[in-house]
C-alpha cells in the first residue's frame, strides 16, 4: 500500500453502508408507500389534445367523477401541439410516482412509426393503465352539402379531383388516418386541411369551409343530431345506437375503411405496478355506475373496455404494430 494512501474512517465507512442499504431499500420503500395510497398528491391528467374535441370531452368526464371519488383533485392540463407528442413527451419525462398520467387516444400509437425525431419512445417511456372505451368516427358533410349518401359525395369529389377539401387535426391524428383510409378506399384526391383540433375543424365545417369531416362520435353526433351538419355513415362495422339510420361505411361500400377509436389512460414508465393497478380499479368503479357509462354511450362509445394494465399494454402494442403497416401500405413517410 502507498504510504500516501489514506484509509476511510470508521465514520465514513458506516455512512456509506447506510447509504448503500438505502439505494437498495428504495424500491421496496417506494411500492410500500404507494400500496393502497395512492393519491396522496394532487394528480394531473395531461391532455395532448386540444380542448372541446371528443377526446377532451371524454378526459373530462372521466376525472371530474374521478374527482368526486378520491381524495384528491384530477386535473386535466392540455397540452397541444406536434400531433400530441408535446404532451406525451411531458408524461413520459414525469416522476414516476403516481402524480402524472396521460389520457391520449389512438393517434398515440401511430407516432412511433410517423416520426423518427421523438424525444421519448412511445413503447417504452410510456406504460399503458387502461384503455377507456372505443367508438366509431362519422363522416360528416355542411348541412347545406347537395350530397346526403356516401355514394353521392365519393362521385361528387371524384368528377373534380383535388378542389374539395377536409379538415383534420394534422398528421398523426384519428381524423387524418380514417380519412386516408377512406379517400384511398374510394380514389378520392381532396385536400387535406389541418387544425390544431377537432372543434375548431367542426365549425368550419358547420361554416362550410371545408367539405368533410370525420369526427369522433362524441362530439360528431351532436352535431348531426342538432341539424348543424349531415351525417353520411359511421366508421365502425355496427351501426351506432346513437343514430341507427346512419349506415357503416362497409354498407356504404368501403369495408377497408372501418375503424374505431380508442382514449386511453398512459404513466410514465417505472410507475409502481400498485398505482397502476389501483387507477385502472378506479377507472372500473366509475365506469360501473350506471350515470357515466350511459352517458358515454350517449356520447358514442359503442365499447366501454377499462381492461388491466398488462391487457392495456398488449393492446397499445398491437395498435402500434397495426398502424405501421397502415401508413406503410398508404405511403405514408415517416416524418
Amino acid at each position: 500500500m502507498s504510504p500516501f494512501t489514506t484509509l476511510p474512517s470508521r465514520r465514513a465507512v458506516l455512512m456509506g453502508a447506510v447509504s448503500a442499504a438505502s439505494v437498495l431499500a428504495a424500491p421496496r420503500l417506494v411500492q410500500a408507500q404507494t400500496r393502497g395510497t395512492w393519491p396522496n398528491q394532487p394528480v394531473r391528467m395531461i391532455l395532448p389534445y386540444a380542448p372541446g374535441g371528443p377526446t377532451d370531452v371524454i378526459a373530462r368526464l372521466i376525472c371530474d367523477t374521478l374527482s368526486q371519488r378520491l381524495p384528491q383533485r384530477v386535473v386535466v392540463e392540455n397540452r397541444t401541439g406536434a400531433g400530441g407528442n408535446i404532451g406525451a413527451s411531458a408524461v413520459a419525462k414525469a416522476r414516476p410516482d403516481g402524480g402524472t398520467f396521460l389520457f391520449t387516444n389512438t393517434g398515440h400509437a401511430v407516432n412511433r412509426a410517423l416520426y423518427t425525431r421523438l424525444d421519448y419512445d412511445p413503447a417504452k417511456d410510456l406504460a399503458p393503465v387502461t384503455i377507456v372505451a372505443e367508438g366509431p368516427m362519422v363522416l360528416l358533410v355542411p348541412n347545406n352539402s347537395p350530397v346526403r349518401t356516401v355514394a353521392e359525395f365519393v362521385e361528387r369529389v371524384r368528377a373534380k379531383p383535388g378542389e374539395f377539401s377536409y379538415g383534420s387535426t394534422g398528421t398523426g391524428g384519428a381524423l387524418q388516418l380514417v380519412s386516408l383510409l377512406f379517400t384511398k378506399a374510394a380514389g378520392l384526391r381532396m385536400e387535406e386541411v389541418p387544425y390544431r383540433g377537432s372543434a375548431p375543424a367542426a365549425q368550419d365545417l358547420v361554416g362550410g369551409r371545408v367539405e368533410m369531416l370525420y369526427d369522433a362520435g362524441v362530439t360528431g353526433f351532436p352535431l348531426a343530431t342538432s341539424g348543424q351538419v349531415r351525417a353520411l355513415a359511421v366508421s365502425s362495422a355496427q351501426r351506432s345506437p346513437v343514430m341507427p339510420d346512419v349506415p357503416t361505411i362497409a354498407e356504404a361500400g368501403f369495408p377497408a375503411a372501418t375503424f374505431s377509436v380508442w382514449q386511453g389512460i398512459l404513466a410514465p414508465s417505472g410507475t409502481p405496478e400498485p398505482i397502476l393497478e389501483k387507477v385502472q380499479q378506479e377507472i372500473v368503479a366509475i365506469l360501473s355506475e350506471g350515470s357515466l357509462r350511459t352517458r358515454l354511450t350517449d356520447l358514442g362509445a359503442e365499447r366501454i373496455v377499462a381492461n388491466t394494465p398488462a391487457e392495456a399494454r398488449a393492446y397499445v402494442d398491437a395498435e402500434m404494430t397495426r398502424w405501421e403497416a397502415v401508413l406503410r401500405e398508404a405511403g405514408v413517410r415517416p416524418q
